[in-house]
C-alpha cells in the first residue's frame, strides 16, 4: 500500500509555542529581550564571544562580506557545490566568486584547489560545511593565515558539527548559521553570525539595523545599512529550540544510522559518512549517492509514484543559468562537483520520521534501484 512520507518537517513542541505566545503578549515584537537572550545563549553554545541574529543565513553571509570591506575587483574563493546564497552574497558587493572543486569524499571544498586559486586579488575564503560535514578547517585556516585572507565559515547547514572536537563557527573571522524550516533547528526564517571580534560584532549590529549604532538615536544612520533584523517571535522560537538542540541532533543522528543499517548493502547506493577529522556530523539532510549505472531520474519517478519525495542536492552553482550567462561557465569546469551532483539524492529526513516511515523509504529505494539499474 502506498503512503506519503514528508520530505522535511520542523520539530515544534509545546514549549516552543508557549515562548512565542509570551512575546505576542508582551507588546515588544522587535529588538527586545528575547533577541538578547537568544544571542547570548547561541554564542555560549558555539563557543564564540559574540552572536548577532539576522533575518536569514543569506543576510548574515552578506554582512560578513560587507564587514570584510570586499568589493569590486576583489575575489572570494568558495565552492560550487552549495546552495546559491554562498556565492550570491559575494555578488551583492560586486566582488567575484572564484569556485574551486571539491573533495569527493567529504563533498566539501578541497584545500589543494584553494591554494592554487589564490591571486593578488583574493581577499577571502568562504568554505561551506555542506550537509553538516565540517570542512578541512586546519588546512583552510593555515591557508588563510599564509595568504592573509579573511576566513568566513558558511555553517548554515552545520549547527553543532565538530572538527577534531571543536565546533564549527569558531574557526573563521566570522561564521553564519541558518534556521530555515528544514534545518536541524528552525525559526521559520532567520540566521545568526558568530565572531570573536568585538568591532565586527558592532558593525554587524549596525548593518542589520539600517546603519544605526547602539549609541545613536533611532533616526541617526552612520553607515549604509539594511533591514536584516530578526523579530522577537523568531528569537523566542530560536531560544526554545536551542535549549534542546543536542536532543534534536541526536535524534537526527539515530535516524541517519537507521537509514545506513537498512541501505548499506544495497548495490550502487552509498551514504554520506563522517570524514576522519569529523568528530560530530550535524545531519542536515540524508543524502545518498547512486552509482553511474543507476538512472537517477527513474529512481526519483518510482519513489514519487509511491509517495516518497526526493531532492537532487545540489545542482552546481556554476551551472545555474545566471552564473553561466554572467561568467561563461561550462560543463566540465569542476568535474568532481559535477560528478557528485549527478549522483546525489536526498531522501525524506527530519526528526519526526517514524521507524515505519524510514523502512518504507528504504524498501522503496531498494526496489527503485533494482528497476533503474542499467
Amino acid at each position: 500500500m502506498s503512503r506519503h512520507v514528508s520530505m522535511s518537517q520542523p520539530d515544534i513542541h509545546t514549549e516552543d509555542i508557549e515562548l512565542v505566545i509570551q512575546v505576542l503578549k508582551s507588546n515588544r515584537l522587535s529588538l527586545g529581550p528575547f533577541l538578547d537572550r537568544f544571542e547570548q545563549s547561541f554564542a555560549a553554545y558555539i563557543g564564540s564571544s559574540h552572536a548577532i541574529a539576522v533575518s536569514s543565513g543569506t543576510a548574515g553571509l552578506h554582512l560578513c562580506i560587507r564587514a570584510a570591506d570586499i568589493g569590486p575587483g576583489d575575489e572570494v574563493i568558495t565552492t560550487p557545490f552549495s546552495f546559491v546564497a554562498s556565492a550570491n552574497c559575494i555578488l551583492y558587493e560586486r566582488a567575484t566568486p572564484v569556485f574551486v572543486d571539491i573533495d569527493e569524499s567529504s563533498l566539501n571544498i578541497d584545500p589543494r584547489f584553494v591554494s592554487a586559486a589564490v591571486t593578488d586579488r583574493t581577499r577571502a575564503i568562504l568554505p561551506v560545511h555542506v550537509f553538516g560535514q565540517p570542512c578541512a578547517m586546519d588546512d583552510l585556516t593555515a591557508l588563510s593565515r599564509k595568504h592573509d585572507l579573511v576566513l568566513i565559515e558558511d555553517a548554515c547547514e552545520a549547527i553543532g558539527a565538530e572538527f577534531r572536537g571543536r565546533r564549527v563557527g569558531t574557526f573563521g573571522k566570522a561564521a553564519v548559521f541558518g534556521f530555515y524550516p528544514n534545518k536541524q533547528m528552525t525559526m521559520g526564517e532567520g540566521g545568526i553570525i558568530t565572531t570573536d571580534d568585538a568591532a565586527w560584532a558592532a558593525t554587524f549590529r549596525s548593518l542589520r539595523n539600517q546603519g544605526r549604532t547602539e549609541m545613536g538615536t533611532w533616526l541617526c544612520h552612520e553607515r549604509l545599512g539594511f533591514n536584516y533584523r530578526l523579530d522577537e517571535m523568531s528569537a523566542a522560537l530560536g531560544l526554545s529550540q536551542l535549549r534542546r538542540i543536542d536532543q534534536l541532533l541526536e535524534r537526527r543522528s539515530r535516524i541517519a544510522a537507521f537509514y545506513d543499517a537498512l541501505l548499506r548493502d544495497v548495490p550502487g547506493v552509498t551514504l554520506l559518512s563522517p570524514a576522519d577529522t569529523t568528530t560530530r556530523l550535524s545531519w542536515f539532510v540524508l543524502v545518498v549517492r547512486l552509482h553511474e549505472s543507476i538512472s537517477r531520474n527513474s529512481v526519483i519517478d518510482h519513489l514519487s509514484e509511491h509517495g516518497i519525495p526526493t531532492r537532487t542536492y545540489f545542482s552546481p552553482i556554476h551551472l545555474q543559468p545566471y552564473f553561466k550567462e554572467q561568467f561563461g561557465y561550462l560543463n566540465g569546469d569542476f568535474p568532481v562537483a559535477e560528478r557528485v551532483a549527478r549522483s546525489t539524492l536526498a531522501l525524506p529526513f527530519h526528526s519526526n520520521l517514524s521507524d515505519a516511515d524510514i523502512e518504507y523509504v528504504a524498501t522503496g529505494l531498494k526496489a527503485a534501484v533494482q528497476l533503474a539499474t542499467a
